[in-house]
């Protein structure tokens, strides 16, 4: 598949000053303040081919925002080299905008007083999309995203998911090939999540629209994404499948038993009792120290099992662990 983000190497660094607290350290600062270098992100190289759905993960102030700002053309790097699309994004910031889409979950392109079929209008013409194109795309939109109810509604009665629904559908007006997403869910409910994740997913398949997201909420890194590419201290720490990352932090298992018996005991090494209640036992187990095969085999004789679900832990486990490892 064609590349279409190719970053080599790309370094941010930020010039800070710093001043001694009170109003003498404030009128020091004025003449004679301390500068303090800070590098955001630090010679980072990745590429990323078409239709490919990547999370680019890590905690507050680890270089995610930065890296983004350089990628849709906002910064300019401190070194290294960024193309995005064949387009050097801070050189040529208007040709890229025809090429790319963004959405922050905190921000809005969208007339707060206006309903969304006038906003969609206006970036029609901002876009230069010509008049039939538009209402043939916009239709096909409205469809796939189930905008019709609240198409006319102005965007201050919408719900946060009816918003980050047309929130969506503009930045897609322009057909881009790349869509930046910076916590497209964040502050949905359940039902607004799953069908933002399964609209997106759709865009991947069907458009091969190549998705960058960033998120908190690991739901959307496993719902949505193939890829993770986790940053942290301004530069990247991994960058693998999804289920290899899985695979390789995910020590532990979630082993649930239920039982003829009404109370079962299971103590070995590696394994912690999360539940032991009435025909119901539920515990974490160390597949490093111990096999789950090993475990259900000493169930089995000492009790008569009705059922056995084992799981992996939480998205949210395996990124502590990573994160502590790292």
């Amino acid at each position: 598949m064609t590349t279409v983000i190719n970053v080599h190497q790309l370094s941010k660094n930020f010039q800070t000053r710093e001043t001694s607290p009170g109003f003498l350290g404030a009128l020091k600062g004025l003449f004679c303040a301390q500068k303090r270098r800070i590098d955001a992100v630090k010679e980072i190289s990745f590429s990323i081919k078409q239709a490919e759905k990547v999370a680019f993960i890590g905690p507050n102030g680890a270089g995610k925002s930065t890296t983004i700002k350089m990628l849709t053309g906002i910064l300019y790097p401190t070194s290294g080299s960024v193309e995005v699309m064949g387009i050097v994004p801070w050189k040529n910031r208007r040709a890229l905008g025809f090429e790319i889409g963004v959405v922050f979950g905190q921000r809005t392109q969208l007339w707060y007083h206006l309903p969304p079929s006038d906003t969609f209008k206006l970036l029609s013409k901002i876009y230069e999309i010509d008049p039939i194109e538009y209402k043939q795309r916009v239709q096909e939109l409205i469809e796939l995203f189930e905008l019709a109810p609240f198409l006319n509604k102005p965007v201050r009665q919408l719900s946060l998911g009816e918003r980050m629904r047309c929130e969506i559908v503009a930045s897609l007006l322009p057909r881009p090939k790349i869509l930046f997403l910076d916590e497209p869910t964040i502050g949905l409910d359940v039902n607004a999540k799953l069908l933002i994740r399964r609209l997106l997913n759709k865009l991947a398949t069907e458009y091969k629209t190549t998705l960058f997201l960033t998120s908190h909420d690991t739901a959307d890194i496993e719902q949505v994404c193939d890829r993770v590419i986790v940053i942290d201290k301004g530069g990247i720490i991994v960058d693998t499948s999804l289920r290899e990352l899985k695979k390789t932090y995910s020590k532990k298992k979630i082993l649930t038993l239920i039982t003829e018996q009404e109370a079962i005991r299971l103590d070995f090494p590696g394994i912690k009792i999360l539940e032991n209640s009435r025909f119901h036992f539920k515990c974490e187990v160390d597949v490093e120290m111990i096999s789950i095969n090993r475990v259900v085999d000493e169930a089995f004789k000492i009790s008569n099992l009705k059922d056995i679900t084992i799981e992996d832990i939480s998205m949210d486990e395996v990124i502590q662990i990573l994160y502590r490892e790292k």
